[in-house]
């Protein structure tokens, strides 16, 4: 082996010098090439070529920095062009390939996938103007499932295909009307349904009320129309001067350029339906906006049109629309809550979820084929597991794939296909909600535990990071959950469907649980609360809180009131819950509480709109129909009524838990809960559940102090047992108390599971108490 130079100078004849380590004669180690042209290379080198990490400027004040392959950009680095547009993320061969973000010269952003130097995959583009588009590209243009907003409040949700509309989808004017249809290469094409703004089906969708219309704005100067970002060239003089070897095996830059924005023909095909759009969708629009239509609040209009001309229209009362076209309605709550697609920032987190993605789906589809067969003892033990490695190349078993290469472990899979099916859970559905093209939206943690949460492009599931610690409590409660589960269908602790374990290259492994989340309703959840029956340290700070916020003990300012019967079903359980995580040492559990607020009955007007109520939090918790004055839900917000399956869904669902509930105020009859101006749903436990919420008035607000004054608001419950993953530990709890003077008195009693779930069971007593 040649031995290796360090800090030799060579000059060679056409003007270019390299100073730095070589091997032979070729540059090896660190060094620093100037071209005569001045170009500048400054980094890592091996065998003649730049590989490592390193540093580039060329004669035009572009830069990249970051890291090289056999001469080429490749893997992780940032590009600074002349034109002032930043890219920052993946490279595979002088083309950004992967995720990354680019920032153009007249400050547009792009956030997500990259394919051969153009956006392709899922990504998020902003116009410096403030239009947006969330969705799928495809050779850089818009292409698949997309959502646009412009920044006058317009928003498209539907399908795209070459840069233009192409599918079905609807249409929200910031005016609050809507518009259902389908669209062919940007014009609206064949049958559709619009909502005049107003509508009553449409309130509780666009709560924003009517807004004051604008003119609709595009940006001129979007990087669309910018001009070509280039990535220059480098001599590759020292490849003749110095061995055969480095020739024959040197990178080149690539001459072509990097052109993201010349293909996507947005001047003029987004331009021209942006003007196109409103004539076709209200026809009958006078100048000022105003609709001249008869009602707008009973009435929709059928439309066709042909290549964007609109050629019939009839007037329809809601009534009597088919079923089809009231489903379409539900399509635009899901874009308030939701995008089609979420860009995770950093590629780290990208490459975790496609990497679960890519488990998930290829252990699935492993176990479904197998017969149905009981659960064996063998199914739980340390031999019950599924591994694989997924080279991002493929292999015999794998497909090739975008993510980083990992190894895959899935435990217990014949067990968790069991729970799955015993959950009724389809398997197909499963892996779509999952594994589909949407992806998986990160959360962040709402403890103190450091975890990662994913939640599924439909909000069925969450998929949680976990410590070894609690992976190991897990499998080892296992065969009692399985036996629990099966015999107390009604059961409020979490639903798991599968653990799995990522390891990455560099030995780093993430271990995951996927579980229902408890909070994918047809309601809107108005505030949620983490309960543990302590008062240490259990309040958020009131600055931090809005409506998404998870509140703690001491924030609750409520008492439930429930049907006898309801009652004592809840309490049944929860003693047998408490009682099973009690025998399995299991502790520092929570009770997760959603609520969904209706009309309080103290008000008496109404017409009287909320933001007359002087109690800021019974404004944002009031539901959005009645936060803008509606006339349709009298006080009573909701009523019980006896149990009609053909009237209420009985799909079942990750958050479903067993059977109708009984209630005593009808005869002891299972119950549907019925909300006028809504629907009707299903009553079971922890799902639907009506209650009265008693809300007591500060002394500030009293004007006797003789007299106890509460504020009532009918409310629906949603409740689950989480966070069940943590074991007795009786040392490391001494350590605890023992270390900390100011922990609740009662906290002692979390060094034993059995004083634990007593505290918990008489806290939520206090919370649910029952009425005489």
């Amino acid at each position: 082996m040649e031995n290796e130079e360090r800090g030799c100078e060579k000059i060679f004849s056409n003007g270019d010098v390299y100073l730095g380590s070589f091997k032979g004669s070729i540059p090896h180690g660190k060094g620093k090439y100037t071209w005569s042209e001045g170009t500048v290379y400054e980094g890592d080198w091996e065998e003649g070529k730049m590989t490592g990490k390193g540093k580039i400027i060329w004669p035009s004040q572009a830069t990249y920095e970051g890291d090289f392959s056999g001469a080429y950009l490749h893997g992780f680095g940032t590009f600074i062009g002349s034109d002032g547009s930043i890219y920052r993320g993946s490279w595979k061969m002088n083309s950004q390939h992967g995720i990354g973000r680019k920032q153009y010269p007249n400050s547009d952003i792009y956030d997500g996938c990259w394919r051969e130097g153009v956006r392709e995959g899922s990504g998020r583009y902003a116009w410096s103007v403030g239009n947006v588009y969330i969705g799928n590209w495809k050779s850089g243009k818009m292409s698949g499932r997309g959502v646009m907003k412009w920044c006058n409040g317009d928003l498209f949700d539907g399908f795209w295909s070459n840069g233009l509309r192409h599918g079905s989808g609807f249409y929200r004017f910031s005016d609050g009307s809507y518009y259902f249809g389908t669209w062919s290469k940007g014009l609206k094409d064949g049958p559709g349904t619009f909502y005049p703004a107003g509508n009553k089906h449409l309130r509780k969708l666009n709560p924003e009320g009517h807004k004051e219309k604008k003119k609709k704005q595009l940006s001129r100067n979007s990087s669309y129309d910018s001009e070509e970002s280039v990535i220059p060239s480098v001599k590759r003089s020292l490849s003749e001067k110095i061995s055969s070897s480095f020739r024959r095996g040197s990178g080149r830059f690539s001459h072509k350029t990097t052109s993201l924005d010349d293909d996507l023909g947005h001047s003029n095909s987004m331009r021209e339906i942006m003007t196109r759009e409103r004539p076709c969708i209200i026809s009958s629009s006078c100048d000022d906006g105003q609709t001249e239509f008869p009602d707008n609040k009973t009435v929709a209009y059928e439309r066709e049109y042909m290549q964007g001309v609109l050629i019939r229209e009839r007037i329809r009362n809601i009534s009597k629309l088919s079923h089809k076209s009231k489903q379409r309605l539900k399509v635009a709550k899901q874009a308030k809550s939701r995008s089609c697609v979420d860009i995770f920032e950093g590629h780290k987190s990208y490459y975790l979820m496609l990497s679960l993605q890519l488990g998930i789906r290829y252990t699935v589809g492993k176990i479904t084929p197998v017969p149905m067969r009981e659960v064996r003892s063998s199914d739980f033990g340390e031999q019950a597991r599924i591994r694989m490695y997924f080279p991002r190349k493929g292999s015999q078993l794998t497909p090739p794939h975008n993510s980083v290469d990992f190894y895959w472990k899935d435990y217990c899979p014949m067990v968790f296909r069991n729970l799955r099916e015993l959950f009724k859970l389809n398997a197909a559905d499963y892996m779509m909600s999952i594994c589909g093209d949407d992806g998986l939206r990160e959360l962040s943690s709402p403890g103190k535990s450091g975890s990662i949460f994913y939640l599924s492009h439909d909000d069925k599931f969450v998929i949680k990071t976990l410590k070894k610690s609690e992976l190991k409590v897990l499998l080892k409660m296992l065969p009692h959950y399985y036996d629990h589960v099966q015999v107390h269908d009604n059961t409020l602790i979490t639903k798991f469907f599968g653990a799995h374990r990522i390891a990455l290259g560099h030995g780093k492994k993430v271990r995951f649980v996927v579980m229902g989340n408890m909070f994918c309703t047809e309601l809107r959840i108005h505030r949620r609360y983490d309960l543990k029956g302590s008062s240490h340290g259990r309040f958020t700070n009131k600055d931090e809180i809005d409506e998404t916020t998870t509140l703690k003990d001491l924030d609750l300012t409520y008492e439930f009131h429930m049907d006898r019967l309801l009652h004592e079903s809840l309490f049944r359980q929860l003693t047998l819950d408490c009682a099973f995580l009690e025998s399995q040492q299991i502790i520092d559990y929570s009770l997760l509480l959603g609520l969904h607020f209706r009309a309080p009955e103290h008000l008496r007007s109404l017409s009287e709109p909320s933001d007359s109520l002087d109690n800021a939090e019974t404004t944002s918790a009031l539901d959005g129909v009645i936060s803008q004055g509606d006339l349709l839900i009298p006080p009573r917000g909701l009523l019980l009524v006896t149990h009609e399956p053909d009237s209420v869904s009985t799909t079942p669902g990750p958050h479903i838990r067993g059977s109708t509930l009984k209630a005593y105020s009808i005869g002891n009859k299972e119950v549907d809960l019925l909300l006028p101006g809504t629907g009707r749903l299903r009553v079971q436990l922890g799902v639907n559940m009506p209650a009265q919420a008693n809300h007591r008035l500060t002394q500030a607000k009293i004007d006797s102090a003789e007299v106890e004054l509460f504020e009532v608001y009918d409310v629906v419950l949603y409740l689950g047992i989480i966070d069940i993953l943590q074991e007795y530990n009786m040392k490391k709890k001494m350590e605890h108390a023992c270390k900390s003077l100011k922990f609740d008195p009662m906290s002692i009693s979390v060094v034993e599971p059995k004083l634990y779930s007593k505290r918990f069971i008489t806290f939520l007593e206090k919370v649910f108490p029952r009425d005489p």
